[in-house]
């Protein structure tokens, strides 16, 4: 007898299971979009110097328009733009002349801007940018604070999970909506850039919280027989919530309202998370089966199977758990200790950054495209829909190895061809950008399912979930995330740096996955010995 029998017997994928999945799925919609808020709250419109105290002298300021003044003190760039860090020295009145008697005049010296900026509005009401001048010599602070927020959910897994596991999966989620919910309005009312990168910080590790925990709980009180179901449906509101937010954000063109629009739901989540039920597994692990007890029958009761719920005893609910209770927990050191298993991580490892290092280099420079901001993000949502579908489709048909090897690769070619398309094209360089979003999309669905197949129980369930494989896994890919935004920094000295490097680590990483064993049609593996196994059976068979 399993747990998951037991879950049967109460009812399956009843009432209980519905209302519980809905209600942790729905702040999943808001979470996603604090991933990539950024782009919105952070996008930098086309500015120029400020001309609000240029010395003309009163006679002459009175007479001249501000496109005149514009064209005396701006200098323009290659595309005939004004200069956006650049203004003249002193007036260049030669440029007012026309082109035949002007152009043997010469060009006065120019400076970096002395007064500030002025922001093209049409598009962006204010951004984090426009408010404290995040432009120029400062243009690296956004990518950093990006990298912040990173760094916030990279601590947030590691602190919240290993909470998770010693007061339980429903409190910690309950205090990741707190969390999430105060430091996302702390954000809207930033006074200054190092605040908003404080509580940003703390906004990733409350993300992090809240996707661990969701996840846990969706999959412990679901039957082993719709747990693909419903881990697909946590998967889909992710990428639900990437279609949302351009829209919110077109209606929203203030990033504080935008900030506040998307953190105060969490408020009414917290309040009322108090419904949702611990997970019983881990109330027995926890030395409480007391309470796992009373939660299974108040589950048992909302099913409409009240009867069975009345019958179960701590003695039969630790029999549906006896392979939980004997399993010894999992170490760090369990996934480097034998050949195959080493192997494997070290191949996980390079998947799993690299997936998520290309995925947020991509989705976090969408003003890189020449297209729209609000109308590239619908885009980029959009196309994980189908994207998941056909990588888990291929994934049954051609099989888990051969389908990240595809993304992975498809993805990094995907990048590396906008390299040799001009500018002009932008259709055709946001075709490609999109294209390879689905594929690292694709990339990051193979990989979870891969991942849970690869390790052995002894691995896959260890304690605390940041020492398991998956765990690892998952930290891998949010350090991807955290360097993602430093590498767009090395644009402003090799311009082609990134993209290249962008694209060239998935392709790498899809070469590497090809040393990973093949987990189609196989049953789980309970022990390591088991995958040692299975790999020296797979090099005899190959021919």
């Amino acid at each position: 007898m399993t747990f998951a029998s037991l879950l049967e017997q109460l009812g399956g994928l009843g009432h209980f299971q519905r209302l519980h999945i809905i209600a942790l799925v729905a702040p999943m919609l808001l979470t996603a979009s604090h991933n990539l808020l950024q782009n919105f709250s952070a996008a930098v419109p086309p500015h120029h110097c400020r001309l609000q105290s240029m010395p003309l002298g009163a006679n002459q300021m009175g007479n001249l328009t501000s496109e005149t003044l514009l064209q005396l003190w701006v200098p323009l760039d290659g595309g005939h733009q004004p200069e956006r860090c650049q203004q003249f020295s002193q007036p260049h009145w030669q440029s007012l002349e026309p082109n035949d008697t002007a152009h043997n005049r010469s060009i006065p010296d120019t400076e970096p801007c002395r007064d500030g900026w002025t922001y093209d509005r049409s598009e962006f009401e204010a951004t984090i940018v426009t408010e404290w001048d995040l432009v120029c010599g400062s243009w690296k602070l956004t990518q950093m604070a990006q990298s912040i927020y990173m760094a916030g959910v990279l601590v947030g897994a590691m602190m919240l999970g290993s909470l998770a596991d010693r007061f339980g999966r429903k409190a910690l989620l309950s205090w990741s909506y707190l969390q999430l919910g105060v430091a996302g309005t702390a954000t809207a009312f930033s006074p200054n850039y190092s605040s908003y990168c404080v509580f940003r910080f703390l906004v990733g590790m409350a993300v992090s919280g809240i996707i661990l925990n969701c996840m846990s709980l969706v999959l412990e009180w679901s039957p082993t027989r719709n747990r693909t179901i419903t881990g697909t449906l946590v998967s889909y509101s992710a990428t639900i919530g990437q279609i949302f937010l351009p829209g919110l954000a077109y209606a929203l063109p203030n990033w504080r309202w935008l900030q506040l629009t998307l953190s105060l739901p969490f408020f009414a989540f917290f309040c009322y998370s108090w419904w949702f039920a611990e997970s019983a597994r881990w109330l027995v692990l926890a030395g409480r089966p007391e309470q796992a007890v009373q939660v299974l029958k108040r589950v048992a009761r909302i099913n409409g199977k009240k009867a069975e719920g009345e019958k179960l005893s701590i003695e039969a609910l630790r029999s549906h758990l006896q392979k939980e209770l004997a399993q010894a927990p999992g170490t760090p050191w369990d996934l480097v200790r034998t050949p195959t298993i080493r192997r494997i991580s070290k191949c996980l490892a390079a998947v799993w950054f690299a997936t998520s290092f290309a995925y947020y280099g991509m989705a976090m420079d969408l003003q890189g495209f020449g297209l729209r901001v609000h109308m590239l993000q619908l885009l980029f949502g959009i196309v994980d829909i189908p994207a998941k579908l056909l990588s888990t489709l291929s994934m049954s048909r051609a099989g888990r190895r051969v389908a990240q090897v595809t993304t992975l690769i498809l993805a990094g070619l995907g990048i590396l061809a906008n390299l040799f398309v001009p500018a002009e094209l932008a259709a055709l360089r946001t075709t490609l950008a999109v294209l390879g979003k689905g594929c690292l999309a694709a990339s990051f669905n193979c990989i979870y399912l891969y991942t849970g197949e690869l390790y052995p129980t002894a691995i896959r369930i260890g304690h605390p979930p940041r020492q398991t494989g998956l765990g690892v896994g998952s930290t891998m890919a949010r350090v991807g995330g955290i360097v993602a935004p430093l590498v767009k920094l090395m644009g402003e000295q090799m311009p082609l740096a990134p993209p290249i490097i962008y694209g060239s680590i998935p392709v790498l990483s899809g070469l590497v996955a090809l040393g990973l064993p093949e987990t189609r049609n196989q049953p789980l593996k309970d022990t390591v010995e088991e995958v040692e196994n299975r790999l020296a059976q797979q090099q005899d068979t190959d021919p």
